[in-house]
């Protein structure tokens, strides 16, 4: 394929971005490939007749020196343009390289190229769909390519050439079902991609390869064939190693035998054997091995119909426990364990709403490549996971029509390969069942766990909160008028509307004439809700939060109490005109589908909309229902609070809601009754030595039925972690002093820039805003890639940066703490800026300690610092994961040794060695820990 054909792999450095506000070239890297082989490069260093920048001198090691004696760019334009003369351009982002490159050859006095142009970011999304970055440093670590000079244009050049054969190899080995769909829906691609679509597929077809045995073609998808093999029944059952000399010679050649991990598995072995129905809490430290030693413990009494569910907070757990600690169980045991991730329907890929998409007329470039992923990805994929994926955000529109919503398929093109059918069938078969705590919350009583199963709920000091998050909803009024404003005008008011585009059909006519006074009616009914809201949190009379563009309420349930009568019957009659909205525009979709053939692409175009819509109306009916359910008596809803979120302090129409759960008991009961022989485990569920009552307290476990054990460390702590603590008295000794903000931004580049991966904690978004902006650029973090919450990207994506990299420091708040994983990559340090205390300003926080203060509760003891000492000690555990981790912890809140409750920070420490140190001693100690 591309016989004789010249790929030119370009790389530019430059000043800056801007090429039209004076931005040059200070290098050109080119690599030319023909017929499968990089047979030349060529590299030109440019002085580029203005100052190179810092940050770009830092990025790239290009100096203003080192260009001083090169020639101008108009020296190498003649030669640059004959290089290029006749082959196909390439770049990671050519919609970069290509502008600025014709820029300067136009600016040189030559013509511009009009070559053909690839973009290897574009392809690489196709051809590898489940990668997590396309970065090109990310991309040639991932596939093992040699990258020896990041951001220099010759290196980068070279590497990109070297990813662009990597690419065509894999399309080129792509089914011609899946070739032939996605030459279709190249055209809308950047530059010439759809020349590498249509090159491969019209070659391919040449050959007339047959499909590969593994994969199934259905309505022109190919997709991996799906296993439904039964469990063997007769496979031999074996019993658990009583022995620990058994353990041993089990564990030889897979993990350490370690006695504490031994100790705990013994633990927990006897509490699943026993006959009565208690739970045990068992606090593990980090590097105890406590996922592997649960599964141990209670895979010898599993059975297809007694299952095991283990609960985690994070996808990333869930997925680590699947695919790592479950092979590792079955080596170690000789026991068959299948087990199977448990997620909401709308996680998996539904075929039969992707296959329309197809033929949607209305794509842009972002949908267009994300559907030629996911035909790539459906040659891949065993499950339809769309989190395989790894996007950064799946809020485009096209997920309303491809997540699956639950239903069992049958008699459709896909049904007999529905993801989702599949999934719940996976699900039966297991032997253990994988979820996080917001699904468990919500779906308790689901069948799928099988008949009295065994429970697990791992990283147990986070429960609460989860299933807290799980129980709270919102109505956002404003946007749910606005959406009946935009239903309005589509049917009625825009330039192509329904009753405008029909105007000669009297069937559809009638329709619309019955369903526009309903819509009115369903405003009205809305704007009553929010009168009646605004009426008991009017600004005027009650203390506020200014947020963004909004001001912030907090009501206790027993405020509500005075409306709640009137709010339930103006919520009943809200829902009943939703459900007549509903139906009045399901009806006027019918119609329209019925005349499909007869179309314009604008109607069908209406038609999208119009189902857009009925989902939004159905999300919106579902939480006018929950939020009905929580006014239906005064003592329910004073175990409620409230927030009002209101745009327009003087307009009550702009009034929003949440509401939140205050007491979790009955909750939780709800859930735990379900289940037999519960266990809790975490590294953090003691705010000092052997006192779980905070914690027994807020998971709603019944003291009396309760069982603890604290496991032993399996490693010297004192060996692998190293504590300093500022203690200056030329820093502010508490951080809300201002000028502590500026002592952050003189130490933290010194601080950051000693080691490779450096997590830097704080409690407030606004200060990290402020950090970053003055440290970013520092010379000293010229190596790193420095990422800030709020910034830099999502969490989610922030977190795959920070695991990425060679070099990274995180700022990071509120999960960073503790929820948010960095999967198998190191923390060297963890830096905290300031004890981690919750904001009594926090909505639930404050609704928590109302309650608690009415019940006569000391709320600082009580709730206030044993949940800031839990979440130090989270983050504390950030540092050692494995038995070949070495961290260091450093705290500049000097709070931790000068306030009354600095010594329950200290002992809640693994290691009660801790380093007082000034501030220009601090950097010293980083650099002289291992």
């Amino acid at each position: 394929m591309f016989l004789n054909q010249v790929f030119a792999v370009v790389d530019l450095e430059t000043t800056g971005t801007q090429r039209n506000e004076h931005d040059r070239i200070i290098q050109f890297g080119c690599a030319l490939i023909k017929n499968g082989h990089i047979f030349k490069t060529f590299s030109f260093l440019i002085n580029p007749q203005k100052r190179i920048p810092p940050v770009i001198e830092n990025l790239t090691g290009i100096t203003n020196k080192s260009v001083k004696n090169q020639p101008p760019f108009a020296y190498f334009a003649a030669q640059i343009s004959k290089i290029l003369k006749n082959t196909i351009f390439v770049a990671h982002n050519v919609n970069f390289d290509l502008p600025f490159l014709n820029y300067e050859l136009v600016n040189a006095g030559l013509e511009p190229l009009t070559n053909r142009s690839l973009d290897t970011v574009e392809l690489a999304q196709i051809a590898f769909p489940t990668f997590a970055s396309f970065k090109l440093q990310d991309l040639t670590k991932r596939l093992k390519i040699r990258h020896t000079n990041p951001h220099q244009a010759d290196s980068d050049a070279v590497v990109t050439a070297k990813l662009l054969l990597k690419i065509l190899a894999v399309i080129e080995e792509m089914p011609q079902a899946t070739l032939n769909q996605l030459m279709g829906l190249s055209k809308g691609l950047t530059r010439d991609n759809d020349y590498v679509f249509e090159e491969i597929a019209n070659t391919s077809r040449l050959s007339k390869r047959p499909l590969p045995k593994n994969m199934i073609q259905i309505k022109g998808l190919v997709l991996q064939k799906q296993s439904h093999a039964l469990p063997d029944q007769n496979a031999p059952r074996l019993t658990f190693p009583l022995a620990d000399s058994d353990k041993k010679k089990m564990f030889k050649g897979n993990i350490n035998y370690r006695r504490g991990q031994v100790n705990l598995i013994n633990r927990i072995h006897n509490f699943v054997s026993a006959k009565n129905d208690k739970s045990l809490l068992v606090e593990a430290p980090n590097g105890t091995g406590k996922t592997f030693s649960y599964l141990f413990s209670y895979a010898y009494n599993l059975s297809n119909l007694q299952k095991l569910v283990v609960a985690t907070p994070t996808m990333v757990l869930q997925q680590q426990i699947v695919e790592q600690e479950i092979p590792q169980l079955n080596q170690v045991t000789g026991l068959p364990i299948k087990a199977e991730l448990i997620k909401s329907p709308s996680h998996y890929l539904d075929l039969d709403g992707f296959f329309q998409t197809l033929y949607d007329f209305n794509q842009n470039k972002p949908t267009t490549i994300l559907q030629m992923r996911i035909i790539s990805w459906l040659t891949q994929t065993t499950t339809g996971d769309l989190d395989e994926l790894q996007l950064t955000t799946y809020n485009a529109p096209i997920f309303s029509l491809i997540k699956h919503p639950g239903d069992a398929r049958v008699g459709t093109d896909f049904s007999d390969v529905d993801f989702w059918n599949y999934a719940r069938y996976r699900q039966e078969q297991a032997d253990i069942l994988v979820t996080n705590h917001a699904f468990l919350a919500n779906h308790g009583h689901d069948s799928i766990w099988g008949q009295n199963p065994f429970l697990v709920i791992d990283e147990a000091h986070r429960f609460e909160d989860n299933v807290v998050s799980a129980r709270s909803n919102s109505l956002q009024f404003e946007s749910f008028w606005g959406l009946l404003s935009h239903l309005h005008h589509v049917l009625y008011n825009s330039h192509q509307s329904l009753a405008d585009s029909f105007n000669n059909s009297q069937d559809l006519l009638f329709l619309l004439s019955g369903l526009e006074p309903k819509i009115t009616e369903l405003i009205h009914t809305i704007n009553e809700v929010q009168r009646l809201y605004y009426s008991v949190g009017n600004p005027r009379e009650h203390p506020y939060q200014r947020r963004r563009n909004q001001i912030e309420i907090v009501l206790s349930g027993d405020e509500i109490v005075p409306i709640q009568k009137e709010l339930r019957r103006v919520l009943e009659r809200m829902q009943a005109r939703i459900d007549e909205v509903r139906q009045g525009t399901n009806k006027i979709v019918d119609w329209l589908l019925a005349q499909k053939d007869s179309l314009l692409m604008s109607d069908i175009a209406t038609i999208d909309d119009l189902t857009s819509q009925l989902d939004y109306l159905d999300s919106y009916s579902e939480s006018a229902y929950i939020l009905s359910d929580q006014l239906l008596d005064a003592q329910t809803l004073g175990e409620k609070g409230f927030l009002l979120q209101i745009t327009d302090p003087n307009d009550p129409l702009s009034t929003n809601v949440t509401w939140l759960t205050l007491d979790t008991s009955d909750d939780l009961h709800d859930i735990y009754q379900r289940f037999t022989h519960k266990l809790f485990v975490s590294a953090t569920l003691t705010k000092n030595d052997q006192d779980f009552t905070f914690m027994v307290k807020q998971l709603g476990l019944d003291p009396t039925q309760v069982e603890t054990y604290q496991a032993k460390l399996t490693l010297d702590y004192k060996k692998h972690l190293k504590i300093a603590s500022l203690k200056d008295g030329s820093v502010a000794g508490n951080p809300n002093e201002p000028n502590f903000e500026r002592y952050l931004e003189q130490q933290l580049p010194h601080l950051a820039s000693v080691k490779a991966h450096t997590l830097i904690l704080f409690t407030n978004l606004e200060v990290i805003k402020n950090t970053y902006e003055r440290i970013a650029n520092n010379p000293l973090l010229k190596d790193y890639e420095v990422l800030a919450q709020g910034i830099t990207g999502s969490n989610e994506k922030i977190a795959k940066r920070f695991a990425l990299s060679k070099k990274a420091i995180l700022l990071g708040a509120n999960t960073f703490w503790e929820g948010i994983d960095f999967r198998d990559t190191v923390v060297d340090v963890v830096i905290i800026t300031r004890l981690p205390f919750e904001s009594p300003d926090q909505p639930a926080v404050q609704l928590r300690q109302q309650k608690l203060v009415k019940q006569g509760f000391d709320v600082f003891t009580e709730d206030v610092l044993p949940r800031a000492i839990i979440r130090f000690r989270q983050a504390e555990g950030r540092l050692i994961r494995h038995e070949r981790d070495y961290g260091v912890f450093i705290v500049l809140d000097q709070r931790f040794n000068q306030s009354g409750y600095s010594t329950a920070f200290k002992q809640s420490l693994p290691v009660k060695q801790i380093e007082y140190l000034q501030k220009d001693d601090l950097v010293q100690f980083l650099k002289h820990e291992k």
